[in-house]
């Protein structure tokens, strides 16, 4: 029962982490505009979902955990100072990822209630 219940849940675990180092690494991009010489970091959300999850299944949820296979940002135009950084780009991604991680936890709270009231009609009934 209990493996049913984290089965369940473990797809929508592993979106909100990769949700969130996407964020961080977003955040990176964003902190660092004005930095000469820095690249923008980011990775294919999909595949790194993808790979996550087919590795949790493989390791029974017991493996250790891999962060995503990062690549740097192709830039939209060059700039002088070798920065990377699209800010209308960034900025975009964010918000996105930011909607897409508060929807994820949304997702999780509505799954662990829908369990929670189950299991208390269960023992109730």
């Amino acid at each position: 029962m209990i493996h049913r219940l984290t089965t369940q849940l473990s797809f929508q675990t592993e979106a909100l982490v990769l949700r969130a180092e996407r964020q961080r690494l977003i955040s990176s991009n964003i902190a660092n505009a004005d930095t000469p010489g820095y690249l923008a970091r980011d990775f294919d959300f999909a595949r790194a979902l993808r790979d996550a999850t087919s590795r949790r299944a493989e390791a029974g949820d017991m493996g250790p955990r891999r962060g995503p296979a990062l690549r740097y940002a192709s830039p939209a135009q060059s700039n002088l100072d070798g920065n990377s950084v699209d800010m209308d780009r960034e900025r975009a991604a964010f918000v996105d990822n930011a909607v897409k991680y508060e929807a994820t936890l949304r997702f999780i709270n509505g799954s662990v209630r829908t369990m929670l009231d189950a299991m208390r009609s269960h023992t109730q009934g």
